[in-house]
């Protein structure tokens, strides 16, 4: 999936946008709308963004994962190397150490990805600040041209380029979650 970045200042028709992108068969998964005025968002019916995911948290936190996991095998291998887990204690504390390393570097990278904004909306943070708002669409290549075509009906909206897309199997389950929660009484 691609994901597809737009942006405009008016909310009226970033609404007639979603609108008609569900009736030519977009999901609600796969439309977004970022914006620093959530309340307004909400009050359109836009799909906003969750806000855990307007930081860095996800990424962060798998950064954090990486160094832990490094550290974890470098513990393993000093152990081993050093001839430490030959001793009565066996691997049991340098297996504890290195899972705590692992643990504490995944945690701190979640809790830096807190307080900085999502990788993939950098870019966007002056605009954002300047009262704009981001649509981002994530879409297969066959559904480019109904976008493409939606688009130029709104000349107010302006292209801001291109970026990774949240997995298709992942907007599938989201939709399957929505059709299986309206069937709930």
């Amino acid at each position: 999936m691609l994901r597809h970045y737009y942006i405009s200042d008016d909310l009226d028709d970033l609404e007639a946008i979603e609108n008609e992108l569900e009736a030519k068969g977009f999901s609600k998964p796969q439309i977004h709308v970022l914006s620093e005025k959530d309340a307004e968002v909400e009050k359109h019916h836009l799909h906003a963004i969750e806000a855990v995911l307007k930081q860095d948290v996800v990424h962060s936190t798998e950064i954090g994962a990486v160094f832990g996991a490094i550290g974890a095998a470098v513990i393993l291998a000093v152990a081993y190397f050093l001839g430490w887990t030959e001793t009565a204690a066996g691997w049991l504390p340098f297996v504890f150490l290195a899972v705590v390393v692992l643990g504490f570097c995944t945690w701190e990278g979640g809790l830096i990805g807190i307080q900085v904004p999502n990788y993939q909306f950098k870019r966007f943070q002056k605009l954002l600040r300047q009262g704009k708002h981001v649509l981002f669409v994530d879409l297969d290549t066959e559904q480019e041209a109904v976008v493409n075509e939606v688009v130029k009906l709104h000349p107010r909206l302006k292209h801001a380029g291109t970026g990774e897309a949240t997995p298709g199997w992942v907007v599938k389950g989201q939709n399957k979650l929505q059709n299986f929660m309206k069937t709930m009484p």
